[in-house]
């Protein structure tokens, strides 16, 4: 298939607009419904609901959206790799949820280009179902998360376990009002356990899903939130924050996930360094 066919779809998929769909892709809106038409020809079946007010996906339209995505970032992938051959032996692809990139993945990616210049790394930060679903069509070559599914053909590894704590910026006089609490959203497990500890903080003043950089916000306004261990440990340590007493702490722990199938060459070095690097965590 032609990858300009896949391109266009989601464009109009994403706008719900012939129209726009040229406008952001620099082409005629002629030329747009041409290779929607040639899709379609394709599929043997419509994708789109053609009307005045725009353009919806049919059932077979939000089939093929993932095998879309997926047919586009291979193409990606298999560029960025073609260009990168001529200065790296290698290319890795690494996926987690933006909370373990800080003060764990972060360090392990430094030292690997430490130990091996001549590997190429890709990072990137989505959800668990995300990550998922990009090992499956093969444009990640591991992704570190919580509690994962695992995709058939794939190892799953524990590495450590996270242990999660209630920290407070918030001066030792005076109440602790439930209005300074935040949600930090720590993925669906944290979620629903938060939630059976703490019914009344269901729905706090502000909730915030942006993995370990929330805490800026308590550094720099009195406020209370959950975090990992190894993100606090330094601030509390300095007294920036300090742990209340008697607040439940939550435990998850974290795996790595990557192919049975795999260059064992190119591979146990990378899984050996993200092993020492989750042995460095657990022991700190």
């Amino acid at each position: 298939m032609d990858i300009n066919l896949a391109r266009t779809f989601l464009m109009v998929a994403e706008t719900g607009s012939f129209i726009e769909a040229a406008e952001k892709l620099n082409i005629t809106q002629s030329t747009v419904s041409a290779r929607i038409k040639g899709l379609e020809e394709l599929l043997g079946r419509p994708v789109f609901e053609r009307s005045k007010s725009g353009a919806d996906l049919t059932a077979a339209g939000e089939q093929f959206r993932k095998h879309a995505l997926a047919l586009v970032r291979v193409w990606q992938r298999a560029q960025l790799e073609v260009s990168l051959s001529d200065q790296h032996r290698d290319h890795l692809a690494v996926g987690a949820p933006l909370g373990l990139w800080q003060g764990f993945l972060l360090k392990w990616v430094a030292r690997l280009r430490a130990d091996s210049p001549d590997i190429a790394v890709s990072a990137v930060s989505a959800p668990s179902t995300v990550l998922t679903q990009r090992l499956i069509e093969g444009t990640l070559d591991l992704a570190v998360m919580y509690r994962p599914i695992q995709p058939p053909g794939h190892v799953v590894e524990h590495l450590f376990d996270e242990e999660f704590v209630l920290v407070t910026s918030a001066k030792l006089t005076g109440r602790r009002a439930v209005s300074d609490y935040i949600f930090v959203d720590w993925g669906p497990d944290f979620h629903q356990d938060h939630a059976a500890a703490y019914p009344e903080l269901t729905n706090p003043g502000l909730h915030l899903d942006l993995g370990s950089i929330s805490i800026e916000y308590l550094l720099a306004n009195e406020a209370s939130a959950y975090f990992p261990v190894r993100i606090v440990k330094p601030y509390v340590a300095r007294g920036r924050l300090r742990q209340p007493k008697r607040a439940r702490r939550f435990v998850y722990p974290v795996y790595v996930v990557y192919p049975e199938d795999r260059d064992e060459e190119t591979y146990e070095p990378v899984i050996y360094g993200l092993r020492s690097a989750a042995a460095r965590v657990g022991s700190a």
